[in-house]
């Protein structure tokens, strides 16, 4: 039999130097203290500082951060970072870290919201002075104006007895927190850790997500710029869209979309709809949807209680292999779904425009899974406050690889999601020489992104920086 191993034999030891690994991580430590980050969680985290000594709270809060960016999911993976130090510098032990999070209570956990806040501020202000500006979100085959806030929960699955892990609907047990991120750009603007028993659709927990969004947002685009808040039918409780309604009425210009249940009174205006009335569901890129049809429910559905100007929509679609189907969708053999949204008929707020910006909500599910290969995936202590300091740092380090993107990367790159950044930026080796009194970290010659990442640290370095 002939071989057809053409591989070279190798010897391998343990004794490489000035070799680094995930050199590209370096990238995204440099972008947090670009963006103010790593400042003003060094700010926030001040009290937190024993008599000045020691590694800088803010530091090692930042340094966590990229270590889950970078595809870490446990404190101990700052090995990574820690023992690189030539080039991420000093990095704090594991035992500093655990202690750090664990003295990190509720007032410390507002002021890291507030600075990475601030951060967000500086990253916005880069992008428009660069001329990147905040994407727009496309639906329908035109971009939507301002922003557009995505709220939904997930499920994450605890596998011991951790504080406030909880039966979950599903039959699972773990942990249940609501999320909200930014459609623009894939930011998570805010989360709140909850029990896994919580519920779904609780109002004075999706307000709280909505007020922390929208403090998240920098002052100079929350007032006086379109935002668009979406959610599933868990966000349909009316007393969360009243609070939407309220904001309004001081001066956010606030809109929702929002699912909801297909009830009796609902199935019962469906079986009237009159079949002329259906027009055809448009797809993302602005074609006809093939099988796929909506129809406006306004005004045939009791919607007491709710905002006044709250529209009612319906989309009827020929279900997909696999499909979950109610027996209402099996009699009609149709799948429907509904929402509701306050977007008035002038200003382009057609039936086929405003499901297909709805239906856009499903990104968040993107959003979602990538986040939990981002930090939240799991949780590392059986605090449940210490958890909750995970999670808000899982979002500064969703945000780092926004920001990457944004002001950093471009083509395929800007919309690449965290395992192809990994893959092919942020793991790549490289070698640490030193001349002419300089470091250089020199990228192999013959690695296919080598001129991608190297633009990135141009770009980097070209950043405006916030004045001190």
């Amino acid at each position: 039999m002939k071989g057809i191993g053409s591989r070279p034999r190798l010897v391998v030891s343990a004794d490489g130097a000035g070799l680094i690994g995930h050199a590209g991580s370096r990238l995204l430590a440099d972008l947090a203290d670009a963006t103010g980050l790593t400042g003003a969680y060094s700010v926030a985290l001040h009290p937190l500082r024993p008599r000045g000594t020691g590694h800088d709270p803010g530091r090692i809060m930042t340094d966590l951060a990229v270590m889950l960016a970078d595809g870490g999911e446990a404190i101990t993976d700052l090995a990574v970072l820690r023992d690189q130090a030539e080039v991420f510098g000093p990095v704090a032990s594991t035992p500093t870290a655990w202690r750090l999070l664990a003295d990190t209570d509720d007032a410390a956990l507002a002021s890291l919201r507030a600075a990475r806040a601030s951060a967000r501020e500086v990253a916005w202000m880069q992008a428009a002075e660069t001329g990147q500006g905040i994407p727009a979100v496309r639906a329908g085959g035109r971009e939507l104006p301002g922003l557009v806030l995505d709220l939904d929960a997930t499920l994450i699955t605890s596998h011991s007895e951790k504080e406030q892990a909880a039966p979950t609907y599903k039959g699972g047990f773990g942990f249940h927190p609501l999320l909200c991120f930014l459609a623009n750009t894939g930011e998570a603007m805010s989360g709140r850790l909850r029990p896994g028993n919580a519920g779904a659709n609780t109002a004075a927990d999706h307000i709280a997500v909505l007020d922390d969004a929208l403090a998240q947002i920098p002052d100079a685009h929350r007032h006086g710029t379109a935002i668009l808040v979406r959610a599933d039918s868990a966000g349909s409780a009316k007393a969360f869209l009243a609070h939407i309604r309220t904001l309004r009425e001081h001066g956010l210009d606030l809109r929702f979309s929002v699912g909801y249940a297909v009830t009796e009174p609902v199935r019962h205006a469906i079986r009237t709809l009159p079949e002329q009335v259906w027009h055809p569901a448009l797809d993302q890129n602005g074609t006809l949807r093939d099988g796929a049809e909506v129809a406006e429910l306004t005004g045939m559905v009791d919607l007491a209680g709710h905002p006044a100007g709250t529209r009612i929509i319906v989309r009827r679609e020929r279900p997909h292999p696999g499909a979950q189907l109610s027996l209402f969708d099996q009699d009609e053999g149709l799948r429907h779904q509904v929402f509701l949204t306050d977007t008035p008929y002038s200003g382009g707020g057609s039936a086929q425009l405003l499901e297909v910006r709805h239906r856009g909500h499903a990104t968040v599910e993107d959003h979602i899974r990538c986040g939990k290969s981002t930090g939240f995936g799991r949780f590392p202590s059986r605090d449940f406050n210490v958890n909750a300091v995970w999670l808000e740092l899982s979002l500064a380090a969703v945000d780092l690889l926004a920001w990457m993107r944004v002001l950093l990367l471009d083509a395929e790159l800007v919309a690449a999601e965290p395992k192809k950044l990994r893959y092919r930026l942020l793991h790549v080796a490289a070698r640490l020489t030193r001349g002419g009194r300089r470091l250089r970290l020199r990228i192999s010659a013959t690695w296919p992104w080598r001129n991608e990442l190297a633009t990135a640290f141009d770009r980097l370095a070209a950043l405006p920086r916030p004045a001190s």
